[in-house]
């Protein structure tokens, strides 16, 4: 089953910003696919199963 999330990230301004929260989260077992978007700050996550949003926001 896969679950996609969007979750706002506050701070994320410049592409450095924009790899470093996608590294991280890519990182999280059973994450397929993350994509952030700089202008909203909106980071959608794609992963085998639900995340856990203590994990996440880690």
């Amino acid at each position: 089953m896969t679950t996609i999330n969007a979750y706002t990230v506050l701070g994320i301004t410049c592409d450095h910003c924009m790899r470093a929260v996608s590294t991280e989260l890519a990182a999280l077992p059973g994450v397929c696919n993350v994509d952030v978007e700089l202008a909203t700050g909106t980071v959608t996550v794609t992963s085998e199963q639900p995340l856990e949003p203590d994990v996440v926001a880690t």
